[in-house]
């Protein structure tokens, strides 16, 4: 099957083909770790895992990596602040992240590497641009990339460095060359800092995934780069420079990002103070409710968080959860097993994810099929093998967005009530079949 992909590179949907046939290489930038997370930060957890879902799906082999950034101003204050040192502090938040991920239903990246393990390699690869010329140490002690060395730069984000306007996005520093060039190395006296030839310092930002996708796929070209429209720029974008004159490389095939998420209608934000962290949004809802918030969504449009939005996906999550117990109830009240069968999805399904991840028209693909599924049970007798097929296709549906819709899996007692209940109505019994009813509707056996 086709599938296309809106690639950030060119701005427009591609056919996406992988370097080596049957085999997808994804990497997706990660967290910093110095504080929990955001509901913004699990976006492209859901996007990309989606994605790798639909490979796996069509048969491709994927070797999924995504990243932590466990050196960082942000920890080092912050581990300053605790009297402990940044990998106690790095440890937590991953911790934290994980236990996110896990109740969001994604699956885990094939590797998670960090700054830390590969902090020889960056040193190295650093070493070599200044070797190069590509890049320069200034009076005090920190290591830039030359920018104008790039012939191309900015080519991923279309923006023109000679229009853009500094101070905005671009750090100002009287040390650089260049208003655009960026920092490969910090000189540092305070927090965690590391020996290399060029001075004690860390890393910046902007070097850890090129050396880590090297590291870690054991190549300098990949299919697909991922992460949210504000990482487009500056940071893939120097990314791409560096693998240009490291590698000679353009680092990534596709660039995939996917939209922001506002809270009540203003963009989300840490400095701002407008955030909704993603364990508080968990501990009240659920990981399957804001998986379908944003799934319901596309995923380069923006996502608005509000009671309402909350609300309305309640609702339509609702609808699967019933639908779903209603025939997996009915199933086995008619002695049948909804173990261990597995289906394909429907043609229609994936080719509507393999649509630049549609999972909008996904969703109601599922909602249709749960519709005809709910016919057929109004039935007066009710088609088992139909009912056994659509249920074992919508699991196959919901397994490729993530959504982990729990149904009743029926006791011997169960069946005994259900068989008090149909014995108490034929006997015209009503008031003890009302009685059962009521308890069967509570296990959710009854609807």
């Amino acid at each position: 099957m086709e599938i296309k992909l809106f690639n950030g590179l060119h701005d427009r949907l591609e056919t996406f083909k992988p370097i080596q046939p049957g085999k997808v290489t994804m990497y997706v930038c990660g967290p910093t770790v110095y504080d929990y997370v955001h509901i913004g930060n699990l976006r492209p957890l859901v996007v990309f895992d989606v994605l790798k879902k639909l490979f796996i799906a069509l048969g491709y082999q994927v070797h999924h990596v995504s990243n932590y950034t466990d050196i960082d101003d942000r920890i080092i204050e912050k581990a300053q602040k605790e009297k402990v040192d940044e990998a106690t502090i790095a440890k937590r938040y991953i911790q934290a992240y994980q236990e996110d991920v896990a109740k969001m239903n994604a699956l885990l990246p094939n590797q998670t590497p960090t700054v830390t393990e590969h902090l020889q390699a960056m040193i190295t690869f650093i070493g070599k641009l200044i070797k190069d010329g590509f890049a320069y140490k200034t009076p005090s002690g920190d290591v830039f990339f030359r920018v104008n060395k790039v012939k191309n730069y900015g080519q991923l984000s279309h923006v023109d460095i000679h229009e853009n306007k500094i101070g905005a996005r671009v750090e100002v520093n009287p040390d650089k060359e260049n208003p655009f060039d960026f920092v490969l190395w910090k000189h540092t006296t305070q927090g965690i800092k590391f020996s290399a030839p060029f001075g004690e310092g860390r890393p910046g930002w902007h070097t850890e995934c090129v050396v880590m996708i090297k590291e870690t796929f054991k190549q300098t070209l990949i299919d697909i780069h991922g992460g949210g429209f504000d990482l487009k720029f500056p940071h893939h974008e120097n990314e791409m420079a560096q693998a240009q004159v490291a590698y000679q490389s353009r680092l990534a095939n596709y660039w995939l990002h996917n939209g922001f998420i506002n809270l009540n209608a203003e963009k989300m934000s840490k400095s701002t103070g407008n955030i909704f962290l993603a364990k508080d949004f968990l501990s009240t809802y659920s990981g399957p409710l804001l998986r379908y918030v944003l799934l319901a969504t596309h995923y380069r449009m923006p996502v608005n968080i509000s009671p309402l939005i909350i609300d309305n996906a309640q609702q339509e999550l609702k609808k699967i959860q019933i639908g779903v117990a209603q025939i997996a109830s009915y199933i086995q009240l008619q002695g049948a097993s909804i173990n261990n069968q597995k289906a394909t999805p429907p043609a229609s399904f994936l080719a509507t994810l393999a649509d630049d991840i549609n999972t909008s028209n996904a969703l109601t693909i599922i909602h249709q099929y749960l519709k005809e599924a709910n016919g057929l049970l109004r039935q007066s007798h009710p088609p088992l093998d139909i009912l056994l097929n659509r249920f074992f296709t919508i699991q196959a549906m919901l397994s490729i967005l993530g959504l982990a819709i729990e149904f009743p899996i029926l006791t011997t007692e169960d069946h005994q009530l259900y068989k008090d209940y149909l014995q108490a109505k034929s006997n015209q019994n009503f008031g003890r079949s009302d009685e059962i009813r009521k308890i069967l509707h509570q296990r959710n056996i009854l609807f």
